[in-house]
């Protein structure tokens, strides 16, 4: 029985005036998998998040979600169908608290009429209980402000609350790219853990590394095409690099550092047929 993917784009393209930021673009994640796109910046990876999470809308070509074709006029249709978007921000509100940030837009409230109003015990006490099912537990304060928490500890909410909401599909924009090491470990976990709870989960980094760590299968984008896509295992590290690197250009620049460090001088620039010091 062939299974049906929780998310799926078929040759997607988009265009804005004069600019053809995406081009043929097809790719599918299932329940419980990592996808991993990667590509080097201006590869086309945040036009395609905007495509997912509802933002743009493709020039040509489908999204499915469970097999069933959408196309999405906001963020708000995409989270209706099950797809969350964790910018590398986290997405949080700094100056408001854990319990505040966890809820925004889906305040729970007590009373009737006039008295009723938001939660605020209730808020904390979920979300608490939320990130302490994912491993967090430095986090103890649900009235504390979310601006005195780590970037990873921001994702790990932004995490936690969508899929308590109910994702399906969890995409995640670069959410490593500003954390050290420690940090940046946490939340490849959250996402190893996501993928154990049945969430389709979309990794978007330039980070090599980090996406090998983790996918399941990995596609890369080059000027807004699928250069190539492959499962677990297919791929060397190290060829992954000079593709996204563009193969022949990481072999000059290798031969050129070679030459400079024979030479022991650094390379010289020139303009024109001119040398500048």
């Amino acid at each position: 029985m062939t299974m049906i993917p929780a998310l799926e784009l078929k040759n997607v393209s988009k265009s804005f005036v004069g600019v053809t930021a995406l081009r043929d673009v097809s790719l599918k994640v299932n329940e419980g998998e990592v996808l991993c796109l990667l590509g080097d910046n201006g590869a086309g990876k945040s036009t395609l998040i905007k495509i997912l999470s509802g933002v743009h809308q493709p020039t040509t070509g489908a999204l499915l979600v469970n097999g069933e074709e959408h196309r999405f006029t906001g963020p708000h249709e995409a989270l209706q169908a099950g797809i969350a978007t964790v910018h590398q921000s986290g997405g949080t509100v700094p100056l408001m608290t854990v319990g505040r940030n966890f809820f925004l837009g889906e305040e729970p409230t007590r009373g009737r009429g006039i008295f009723r109003h938001f939660d605020r015990k209730l808020a904390e006490q979920v979300a608490l209980e939320e990130l302490r099912s994912l491993g967090i537990t430095n986090v103890t304060n649900g009235a504390a402000l979310v601006g005195g928490m780590s970037g990873g500890e921001r994702q790990a909410l932004s995490i936690a609350r969508a899929m308590y909401f109910g994702a399906k599909v969890l995409i995640l924009d670069e959410p490593t790219a500003a954390l050290g090491v420690k940090e940046a470990s946490k939340v490849l976990h959250l996402v190893v853990q996501a993928q154990m709870r049945g969430v389709a989960v979309v990794l978007v980094t330039h980070n090599v590394h980090h996406a090998l760590a983790v996918g399941d299968h990995f596609a890369v984008l080059i000027r807004g095409t699928m250069a190539d896509e492959w499962s677990k295992g297919e791929r060397k590290r190290e060829q992954v690099l000079d593709l996204m690197a563009g193969g022949e250009a990481m072999g000059d620049l290798e031969d050129e550092l070679r030459e400079v460090r024979a030479r022991g001088v650094a390379p010289q620039e020139k303009v024109g047929n001119e040398h500048v010091r």
